[in-house]
């Protein structure tokens, strides 16, 4: 393995751990009597922060930024205002929802980015999309259904997560369509690549500036919420000890996160990083169950196994279509 790709694996693997790290992050936070509108909008402070901070420091991604045209400005802020409903959902549901079923659920979004993608984005051949989605949901049937009847989910919670990577699938959808990416059938689709080199230009090239517009966009966006619902963020509302994980949920879950899945990406592609970043919900369930104590029952462990064959097939059918 030459060391281009080793870099590469290894900062897909950091940053699914990144992600998969919010649960571990947010129950604290919870414990401690912030609710989730406090953590998502701290998150998205110091990502924000972070981002502009990491942006500001390289002569090239400055450049990079006054490259970025009015409409490419605007397409980034809706993105990142349409992605306050992923995060919304899925942090409201974490309050009642188990850490490691979380993490089965939301992991269903690769498989129903595989089935939106044959309409709307860089389509997959044949039956393949389907049929992962259908293992994958039923995968997180069985992990929902598996729930002990002692300690009972709320219906609520459950739906918010489910909510969740629906919201998150057509985010992705909508970032790949205005980054330049369209539809193709036929041998296009398997010939051609993913985006359209004339539409994105140079704006691919370097995320830094893609990261920081939408993470201040998203950050702007909670911070009107928290105002508008009334809810406790001004920092003298907020426990002195329970910094270190809001700070944690916007550096490791986010910043940091975002960052080395995109420097990743452009070692190893698009395609083998989804691949790689199937270690998500395997850490999260394991950390999970190490730091909380939470465990997952056979039927449950079952399910989760459906839900990452799922991901690994409608992946697998995009290296193929794309490679």
């Amino acid at each position: 393995m030459d060391r281009a790709r080793a870099v590469g694996i290894t900062l897909i693997v950091v940053s699914a751990c990144g992600f998969g790290s919010g649960p571990l992050f947010a129950k604290p936070i919870y414990a401690a009597g912030l609710d989730w509108m406090t953590l998502t909008t701290w998150r998205f402070i110091f990502a924000a922060l972070l981002s502009w901070g990491w942006l500001l420091s390289w002569p090239a991604h400055r450049a990079a930024l006054r490259s970025l045209s009015r409409r490419r400005v605007l397409t980034l802020v809706a993105l990142g205002i349409f992605y306050m409903g992923n995060t919304g959902t899925y942090f409201a549901g974490l309050e009642t929802v188990p850490a490691s079923l979380s993490a089965l659920i939301v992991y269903v979004y690769p498989s129903l980015v595989a089935v939106l993608s044959i309409r709307f984005a860089h389509r997959l051949h044949g039956r393949r999309p389907w049929f992962a989605l259908a293992l994958a949901t039923a995968g997180v049937a069985l992990a929902v259904g598996g729930i002990d009847a002692s300690h009972p989910v709320p219906l609520q919670g459950l739906l918010l997560m489910i909510s969740s990577p629906i919201i998150y699938s057509v985010w992705i959808i909508l970032a790949a369509r205005f980054s330049g990416e369209r539809r193709r059938s036929g041998d296009e689709a398997a010939t051609a690549p993913p985006y359209d080199a004339e539409a994105t230009g140079s704006q691919m090239a370097d995320p830094a500036p893609t990261a920081a517009v939408m993470l201040t966009a998203t950050a702007i966006g909670w911070v009107v919420a928290a105002v508008a619902t009334n809810r406790p963020w001004l920092p003298a509302q907020i426990p002195t000890g329970i910094w270190w994980a809001l700070f944690g949920v916007g550096l490791v879950c986010t910043a940091l996160a975002m960052q080395t899945f995109y420097a990743g990406v452009r070692r190893i592609g698009a395609a083998q990083a989804s691949l790689v970043s199937t270690v998500e919900p395997v850490y999260t369930i394991a950390m999970a169950a190490l730091l909380f104590g939470q465990f997952l029952n056979p039927i449950q462990l079952i399910g989760g196994v459906m839900v990452i064959a799922g991901v690994l097939i409608a992946q697998t059918g995009q290296f193929k279509a794309t490679a």
